[in-house]
């Protein structure tokens, strides 16, 4: 297997709106740090995959579309995810999709291009290797302030494989590398990089983490362009490997795990920090034994499938209201959820109905109002960001009452050797993803090829929380496409 590594700017000039938070002060005033398009190719000799990672809040269809076409034409079947930041530029990011800006629809396309073609420029021999822990103390399930703050972590190691004579290119006669790595960032303490993660299969390339957090350090107050936590960790990991050694971080289901508990403040310290602990936890999960992702014979594959999932829907259920714009009640307050039959299925590729409850809630805002008054009031400041989580979330979500149109999403998988890839669209959360569980090493990722926005469980639904009211998605859509996943790597 021959891998490569490609990566191009993405400038953001100042005066671009920003996407992530509805109450941003104003458009981008300044950098903290720069973003980029990151791409990995793997080619087996006949079939070529390539895994772009954007610093962008989403992908869109339109996106996908266009950048897809473009690396078909490259010989090359291609992914792109969004680190999903919420300091980047607004591309278009609206529950259910919608139309990428412009010139944002050009601008990516030009520099996934760019990163993509530099990757397959850069193949080189590579094995890989795949490890699995568990990380502390940066996520969280956002909704839920007594979760233990503990999520999955995948890293996937890139090893450059030995010549014909047995020695590894940009290795000296010991074998270690000739260029030296400040572990730390300090000056002190200089060393070969990646010595002691190296191993005998040989020196590391580059890494690929999967990290299932929502990369939002930062404020919805900050006008500063920036990568976030992702940035951040890309720059911790090249700090401790060395500047040989590429770092690619792609968020995984994120959707309901963020840094709300476990961040100390809301600046680029805090992004320092978080990133820290990331970062050391990737390098001791390097010196445990790996499970084999794939070596020289090994082969590719990859599937897609499409599915229409039916859009949530607002109605009036026993012992609720329907939701009024102006926020006036309108009867009595919300006792709980409403679950009403099917009146959109969703379906598949095939046509064939995809069975599942309808969201059929009703919601009142003017609890919900009430809710952060009291919350306000108590000074407790998780349960003010807990309740105005709530509100926001009805406020933010477009009008579904009428909506009949299903909403159409790709899920695609891929076989690298050993290892199996899953790309989901939009935000899936956390057990979406653990619920993909085939033999051998496997990592899923989140804001794949389309926005269509949260992805909650089916339980979820049952807690009128953010997520949850503003998905334009029924109860069941998640687990559908944790199935259509599954399926798609039995049958590859």
């Amino acid at each position: 297997m021959r891998v490569g590594h490609g990566r191009a700017d993405l400038p953001v000039p100042d005066g671009t709106p920003m996407g992530g938070y509805l109450d941003r002060p104003g458009p981008s005033a300044g950098l903290l740090d720069p973003l980029s398009v990151d791409a990995i190719t793997w080619f087996d000799g006949e079939r070529r995959f390539a895994l772009a990672t954007a610093d962008i809040i989403c992908v869109n269809e339109d996106l996908a579309h266009r950048v897809r076409s473009d690396a078909r034409s490259l010989g090359c079947e291609l992914w792109l995810a969004a680190s999903h930041t919420h300091s980047g530029p607004e591309t278009g990011c609206v529950p259910g999709g919608g139309p990428t800006p412009a010139p944002w629809l050009d601008r990516l396309t030009d520099a996934v291009g760019t990163a993509v073609r530099r990757a397959i420029e850069d193949e080189h021999r590579c094995d890989g290797e795949a490890r699995h822990g568990e990380l502390h103390g940066v996520g969280a399930d956002r909704s839920r302030p007594s979760a233990p703050a503990v999520v999955p972590l995948t890293v996937i190691a890139v090893r450059h494989r030995p010549n014909e004579d047995g020695r590894l290119v940009g290795c000296d006669e010991a074998g270690n590398n000739e260029r030296l790595a400040n572990r730390n960032g300090t000056g002190e303490n200089e060393r070969p990089a990646n010595r002691d993660e190296a191993g005998e299969d040989g020196r590391l390339a580059g890494v690929l983490v999967v990290l299932p957090v929502h990369p939002t350090v930062l404020p919805a107050a900050s006008r500063l362009v920036s990568a976030d936590l992702v940035g951040a960790v890309r720059r911790a990991l090249r700090a401790r490997l060395g500047p040989d050694v590429w770092a690619l971080v792609a968020t995984g289901a994120a959707g309901d795990i963020s840094t709300r508990h476990t961040r100390r403040s809301q600046d680029a310290a805090e992004l320092d920090r978080l990133a820290a602990i990331v970062a050391d936890r990737c390098l001791e999960l390097l010196r445990e034994p790996p499970a084999r992702a794939w070596s020289a014979g090994s082969g590719i594959a990859w599937a897609v499938r499409r599915l229409e999932l039916a859009p949530a829907r607002l109605g009036e259920g026993p012992g609720s209201v329907p939701v009024d714009p102006a926020g006036d009640r309108a009867a009595d307050p919300v006792e709980g959820p409403a679950v009403g039959p099917i009146e959109s299925p969703a379906r598949d590729w095939a046509g064939d109905p995809i069975e599942g409850p309808a969201d059929d809630r009703a919601v009142d805002l003017a609890a919900l109002a009430a809710d952060l008054r009291a919350a306000e009031a108590s000074g407790d400041p998780v349960a003010v960001r807990l309740a105005r989580s709530r509100l926001e979330g009805v406020r933010a979500r477009p009008d579904r009452s009428g909506r009949e149109d299903p909403i159409g999403v790709h899920v695609h998988a891929a076989r690298l050797g050993e290892l199996s890839v899953v790309g989901l669209p939009g935000e899936p959360f956390l057990a979406v993803a653990e619920s993909i569980a085939p033999g051998g090493p496997v990592m899923v990722l989140g804001y794949v090829n389309g926005y269509p926005g949260y992805l909650p469980t089916a339980e979820a639904y049952e807690r009128a929380e953010y997520e949850v009211l503003v998905s334009q998605v029924a109860p069941g859509s998640a687990e559908a496409l944790a199935e259509a996943a599954r399926q798609l790597l039995e049958d590859m």
